[in-house]
């Protein structure tokens, strides 16, 4: 019998219509995160200065992790555990300065291993290479920023355990971890976030080693070791945005707090900040707009005219900015047209 091949195409649509459903950045600087070791990072992912597009087939395994959260709901409350603040209902813990998270659960009682004691609840899956060594070293050494999710998450409640439950993908393996309340570290991580949050400057890379592997898959590799440019235009990464400690962010340029949604896209006045950039600071900046040294020659960022460069303009193509000719400056100053690529 001859085998037909995949239909590629199905498979290709599927991933697709995923992929066109790309959750935006959170707003916040999240727990699940903030274990993370390189704070240049966590700085580049709170600015959205380096937004991960993922994969249609990445994206249906968040969806699979996702689900299995409800399964295993369904197995604790089958053995008696009382289970609550889970999936539509889940918990949210606001630490200020715009730290935050959301709980998978919180254990009022039941759990065969201390039926009394509240628990706050952190569900995951794992693949079997991933699952061996969570079983070989357990959860503070395998899976550091999962423990420290769950220090934030303990700290922010006032319970103080946790019960970790994790999911082999290949076997349906279970493992059961409980986690004690480590205050010392929980305080250290919280305010290791406020500070990252809040400074205006970028904070120096774990490494400088571009082909070291952790900064080889980082998603913010080519920002800090490549190109040095951000490909993103938003309030965030604009020179005039400070983002404040009472979880606010306020834009210098028109004196007032930014909404949520116009964070997202910033304004025409958008002026590119200088660590997001691979070039230097030229003094011949004016009024609310900046200025740098591309190709030597000083060029102009901020709201677009004759003589000024929009920030998406300088991205597109930075060298026909610093060089432009004369068809350019014309399609520029009388017609609006704008350098796309």
């Amino acid at each position: 019998m001859t085998r037909l091949p995949a239909n590629l195409s199905t498979i290709e649509s599927i991933d697709k219509h995923h992929e066109s459903q790309q959750e935006p950045p959170r707003p916040h600087l999240g727990a699940s995160v903030l274990g993370h070791e390189c704070s240049r990072y966590l700085w580049l992912h709170f600015r959205w200065a380096a937004i991960e597009q993922f994969e249609g087939r990445t994206l249906r395994l968040f969806r699979r992790g996702s689900a299995e959260e409800s399964t295993i709901v369904d197995d604790l409350r089958a053995i008696g555990v009382d289970i609550r603040a889970t999936g539509d209902q889940q918990a949210k813990v606001d630490f200020g300065s715009h730290i935050g998270g959301s709980l998978d659960g919180i254990i009022e009682s039941g759990l065969p291993e201390s039926p009394r004691k509240r628990h706050i609840a952190e569900f995951k899956t794992h693949s079997k290479k991933s699952f061996d060594d969570l079983e070989k070293h357990g959860v503070h050494k395998s899976k550091p920023m999962h423990w420290a999710q769950m220090q934030l998450y303990m700290h922010g409640t006032g319970i103080d355990r946790a019960v970790y439950i994790a999911v082999c993908k290949d076997d349906d393996r279970l493992w059961v971890e409980r986690v004690r309340l480590d205050k010392k570290a929980a305080e250290a991580l919280l305010e290791r976030g406020k500070r990252i949050a809040t400074a205006d400057r970028m904070p120096e890379p774990i490494s400088t080693d571009p082909s070291w592997y952790k900064c080889k898959w980082c998603p913010a590799h080519d920002l800090c070791h490549g190109s040095k440019l951000t490909k993103q235009v938003n309030c965030r990464t604009c020179v005039h945005s400070t983002a404040r400690s009472d979880g606010k962010w306020q834009c210098e340029r028109w004196e007032d707090v930014i909404p949520l949604e116009a964070q997202r896209t910033g304004c025409d006045s958008h002026v590119l900040h200088p660590d997001l950039v691979p070039w230097p600071i030229a003094n011949q900046s004016s009024g609310w707009e900046g200025s740098y040294l591309i190709d030597g020659k000083p060029v102009r960022n901020g709201e677009p005219d004759a003589f000024t460069f929009s920030s998406h303009e300088i991205i597109a193509n930075p060298m026909a900015c610093a060089n432009p000719d004369e068809h350019i400056d014309i399609m520029r100053a009388d017609f609006g047209a704008r350098i796309e690529g």
